[in-house]
């Protein structure tokens, strides 16, 4: 009887032992996600992410129909063109009026010698001067009109030249590219369905730089400190754990309850500090997974 009793008490032991936790905070692998919606309205033509692949920064998510733009744009264009032909030709429309006043200053050149000679009477030249000055008048009055209406045309066609690059720049919104490298964790839409600005199209999530957000006691907080290395188990289920190096990259300041799918060193610890610690990634790790630490 006493034998067993021993046999009880070695046997209860044991298993205390061997369910002690080895690791002092637990938590789940996460990932720096972007969801990426669309920043124009029209029809998806084709949609070439698909969930599971792997995207560089740049490449094309979808294209969205970008016809309406293109026909606005051609419409601008002429209207520039039109609006262009316009244009006063000042030296053409000016050339008369010039020939006429450098008659005017030849005239008055012969006149001014034949005054001199006593030729003729002093007040021919004098209404010679007198014609040159109203031809110049004309000329200055005409080149100021001409010179308005052409800033004025130019200003117009450069309000128009802004409303293209607009429509381009619209146009660019259609070909929606990754804006970072990553795997497309969920696709919201297809080609086909109609796109509007704001709707969600993909979320692409850097799988290659995971980071385990675990919880830790307030006894533990001076153990940890940003940028220390500590041992990190990814839990993949019954007895498959593997190890990875991992740095302590973020430590709340603020105390929070315990989250109930999280174990921490002391189970008494209601109020706990979340922190991140960046590990890489070799391929198995991912989102959600159950991970422990070991500072």
């Amino acid at each position: 009887m006493k034998q067993a009793f021993l046999l009880t008490i070695s046997i209860s032991i044991l298993a205390a032992c061997s369910g002690k936790t080895a690791f002092d905070a637990t938590g789940t692998f996460e990932a720096v996600t972007v969801t990426v919606s669309a920043e124009t309205s029209g029809k998806i033509l084709s949609f070439d992410a698909a969930e599971g692949e792997n995207l560089l920064a740049g490449d094309v998510i979808c294209r969205i129909d970008s016809t309406a733009l293109l026909l606005q744009r051609n419409t601008l264009v002429q209207q520039q063109k039109a609006l262009l032909a316009g244009k006063p030709d000042k030296a053409r429309q000016l050339s008369a009026i010039k020939e006429q006043i450098a008659k005017q200053n030849t005239e008055i050149t012969r006149l001014r010698a034949l005054v001199a000679d006593n030729a003729v009477p002093r007040k021919q030249l004098e209404d010679a001067e007198s014609g040159l000055a109203v031809l110049q008048s004309q000329y200055d009055a005409s080149l100021s009109s001409l010179g308005k209406s052409s800033a004025s045309i130019d200003g117009n066609a450069a309000v128009i030249t802004t409303q293209m690059d607009q429509i381009d720049w619209n146009i660019g919104k259609c070909r929606v590219t990754a804006p970072v490298g990553g795997t497309v964790l969920a696709q919201y839409a297809r080609a086909g369905e109609f796109a509007a600005a704001g709707k969600p199209l993909v979320k692409i999530g850097d799988t290659d730089h995971m980071y385990l957000r675990a919880y830790f006691s307030s006894v533990q907080l001076p153990l940890l400190s940003l940028g220390q290395k500590v041992k990190v188990w990814a839990d993949f289920g019954g007895d498959e754990r593997y190890p990875y190096e991992g740095t302590v990259t973020w430590i709340s300041d603020d105390s929070e309850f315990t989250p109930k799918n999280i174990q921490t060193k002391s189970s008494r610890a209601n109020l706990v500090y979340a922190a991140k610690i960046a590990v890489k990634n070799d391929g198995k790790l991912k989102i959600g997974l159950y991970g422990e630490v070991e500072l």
